[in-house]
């Protein structure tokens, strides 16, 4: 089969890979119909040492074409969304539903599970009962803007989620997010869902804030460093009761402190690029501010968030705005990094 390789920084190539077989009773065979590259997938991109070529990608859709002896939720031909986190289902995290810390869970491109990328023609899913949620009605050929909002549930729509249950967002809330990827702008779309009455999307690319006014920011401020501080305490009336903080850089924590009140929450989603943060008695400490966040679970938010997608009540694939044939997927990558485009799929 045909796959995504990362070659070191700046260095895509879709290679020949084996052909993905069941090895375990409990894995199934999924013939991707659609991925796509992730914020998180230009981390790796920029800084990958060159030397052995590693499998990339973890946001997926397919078809199951084969499943083993003991899988017991899935037939072949199922259409399935394949969260970014491979989990059991059934150990104390899983029933918690935090399946990112499954006890015998993992990740796409996890070496101790054997798994490839989601950049692919295939893939071998491990634990496939407690990770794969079918989806009745949907076929490769659904409608594409389905599709994609479909995909997002793999990923960037559960982490905005994510980031806003954590949050704490509710009736009346104001929230600032940070970042205008697609993360951030679906941040916005969930914040807005639980019922948030002044969101702040802290975003300088118009095409993007763009698109979260349109999921429901009602402010964005362009600004960065202290002037843009300085215009969301202004916006806030002193500070943001709740900070959702989409990008993982540290200038964007830095952010998140500086306009952050007193008793309120920052909840960190994206991956984070920097070993410390500081959390004394000038930034969080003093504050009484609560950090929270994390890798999203994903899995625990499908089953809620798909009816709604499915109805067409919310659209969150408005985020992809380029779509590349497998082949094509190192052209993806680029046009990610220069900013020319959002979020770009990929059709194998």
């Amino acid at each position: 089969m045909r796959a995504t390789h990362l070659y070191g920084a700046g260095d895509v190539r879709v290679t020949d890979a084996p052909d993905p077989t069941v090895q375990h009773p409990t894995d199934a065979l999924v013939r991707v119909t659609r991925a796509c590259v992730c914020g998180s997938d230009l981390h790796p991109y920029h800084s990958a040492p060159a030397g052995e070529p590693t499998t990339i990608g973890h946001e997926f859709v397919g078809v199951v074409e084969e499943v083993g002896a003991e899988v017991a939720t899935l037939s072949p031909g199922d259409f399935v969304i394949a969260p970014f986190a491979v989990s059991c289902g059934k150990c104390e995290f899983c029933r918690a539903g935090l399946q990112t810390s499954c006890v015998v869970g993992g990740f796409w491109n996890d070496a101790h599970l054997g798994t490839g990328g989601g950049q692919a023609e295939a893939v071998r899913v491990p634990l496939a009962d407690g990770t794969l949620v079918p989806v009745p009605g949907v076929t490769p050929d659904t409608d594409e803007a389905l599709l994609a909002s479909v995909l997002t549930l793999s990923d960037v729509y559960g982490t905005g989620w994510h980031a806003a249950v954590r949050g704490g967002v509710t009736a009346g809330s104001t929230v600032t997010v940070i970042g205008d990827g697609a993360v951030g702008l679906l941040a916005v779309l969930s914040a807005k869902q639980l019922g948030a009455e002044r969101i702040v999307l802290m975003g300088r690319h118009a095409a993007r804030t763009d698109l979260g006014r349109a999921f429901g920011a009602t402010d964005v401020v362009a600004e960065r460093g202290d002037e843009g501080i300085a215009a969301v305490r202004d916006l806030t009336e002193g500070g943001s009761p709740v900070v959702l903080e989409a990008v993982g850089h540290r200038p964007a924590y830095d952010q998140a402190v500086g306009v952050v009140r007193p008793g309120g929450v920052i909840s960190r989603v994206g991956v984070p690029q920097y070993e410390e943060a500081p959390v004394g008695f000038g930034s969080l400490f003093g504050g009484n501010v609560t950090l929270t966040g994390g890798p999203a679970p994903v899995r625990a938010y499908i089953e809620q968030l798909l009816p709604a997608v499915l109805d067409g009540i919310v659209q969150p694939g408005r985020v992809f705005d380029r779509t590349v044939a497998l082949e094509d997927t190192p052209a993806g990558y680029a046009a990610m990094d220069a900013r020319e485009a959002l979020k770009v799929m990929v059709r194998p």
